[in-house]
């Protein structure tokens, strides 16, 4: 997938992001040596290279977490809202070099 495609996938995250602001959603990071973190809060803050999750914690407390569109890109973060996916992973097709979603039942 070159360069000009990955930008416009960014871009259209970061779009469809910007329409959740100030909604519940749920995170799952994959925060690499086969650990994943689970979590949910609101969608407090849009950036042009991350967003800004408020996320929930033990005893009523709330930490602020940032996450950056790339990570959504590539599959190591997932959103979701009502246990619905926000987005599908992004998969290439190597024969036509097209970005298709993968299937939404593999999540």
């Amino acid at each position: 997938m070159d360069l000009a495609k990955q930008a416009k996938i960014v871009d259209s995250i970061h779009d469809t992001l910007n329409d959740f602001v100030g909604q519940r959603l749920k995170v799952r990071a994959n925060m690499g040596r086969s650990k994943i973190v689970e979590c949910e809060g609101v969608l407090t803050q849009v950036h042009p290279q991350l967003f800004i999750m408020e996320v929930d914690r033990k005893r009523g407390r709330k930490a602020r977490q940032s996450y950056q569109y790339v990570d959504v890109l590539t599959g190591m973060v997932e959103l979701s809202q009502d246990g619905e996916p926000l987005f599908a992973p992004f998969v290439v097709d190597s024969t036509e070099d097209d970005i298709i979603p993968a299937p939404t039942a593999l999540l």
